[in-house]
């Protein structure tokens, strides 16, 4: 079954920008978005950690729902990334999602002490992390041993507040057959996915999923859109509250797309409150009536 259009904005984990990061969670939180997403490149010297700021700012609103955009696997063992991820859901009364990503930026990786992996290497780590974090979250003892993690006796808790999706951010052909085979989620940004090869990964995500007798409608397909919203109408991601709507809106009826986190390219605060109060509305409308392909 297809599920409704949910709409976010994108927080900075900056050590510099957190008041303003607090600012745009509360505005996602008064003007009744659906999601926060939070970046998570750990190698950063100039980011603070992104679940101790997901935990921090989940207590300071009240429907919201976090996830990490994405957060970096190499770098976070699952087992323990479930126990992470099932505390904070806990802890904010079921509002943490978890995006998960193999893992970009090698050297950076590399240089924390994380595994360097070539693309094969790092899907199939991806794939085990899943399986580990679902048995996770199941709260049974387990044991795995696959060929990337070994986790021979796992004594799992908490069990989390609500079913978290699992989002997986990920761009190319194989990888999105995976989320489809194996994921709740799909988290990608239009820099690396025009809004040209939507249809085509999304179909890939769609058949993967059938053949896994998994409902394809049931899969969140979330567009991290980069931009600005200006009086001038430049190109699909930077231009008036209308050419925003017909962009956001065409995703959803031709490309279904059925998520949407807001990341202004500069004035974020006062970007983000014209997403929130004049784009989201105005795509609301716009889909009225309009039932979302599955």
């Amino acid at each position: 079954m297809p599920q409704p259009v949910k709409f976010g904005l994108n927080v900075d984990p900056n050590t510099g920008g957190l008041p303003i990061a607090e600012r745009i969670a509360a505005i996602a939180d008064d003007s009744g978005l659906e999601l926060v997403g939070i970046q998570d490149h750990p190698y950063n010297a100039d980011f603070a950690d992104t679940f101790t700021i997901i935990a921090w700012l989940a207590a300071r609103t009240r429907n919201v729902h976090f996830f990490p955009n994405v957060a970096n696997l190499p770098l976070r063992p699952p087992a323990m990334l479930a126990k992470q991820a099932a505390t904070i859901d806990v802890l904010s009364g079921g509002r943490l999602e978890l995006g998960l990503g193999a893992g970009a930026f090698a050297d950076g990786i590399a240089g924390m002490g994380g595994p360097r992996r070539g693309a094969g290497q790092a899907r199939g780590a991806l794939s085990e992390a899943i399986d580990i974090i679902r048995a996770s979250w199941a709260g049974e003892p387990y044991g795995y041993r696959g060929e990337y993690y070994q986790a021979p006796d796992v004594r799992p808790g908490p069990r989390p507040a609500h079913d978290i999706g699992l989002w997986l951010g990920v761009i190319g052909p194989r990888a999105a057959r995976l989320v489809g085979a194996k994921a709740d989620g799909w988290s990608v940004s239009a820099p690396y996915v025009p809004p040209a090869r939507l249809p085509e990964l999304n179909e890939i995500i769609t058949d993967a999923a059938r053949e896994a007798g998994r409902d394809p409608g049931a899969i969140t397909r979330l567009y991290n859109v980069m931009g600005l919203i200006t009086p001038e109408d430049r190109d699909a991601f930077h231009g008036p509250v209308e050419r925003w709507a017909e962009t956001l809106t065409t995703a959803v009826t031709q490309s279904r797309m059925n998520a949407f986190v807001f990341w202004p390219s500069g004035d974020r605060e006062r970007q983000s409150r014209l997403f929130a109060e004049q784009v989201v509305p105005a795509v609301r409308k716009n889909l009225a009536g309009i039932a979302p392909r599955a």
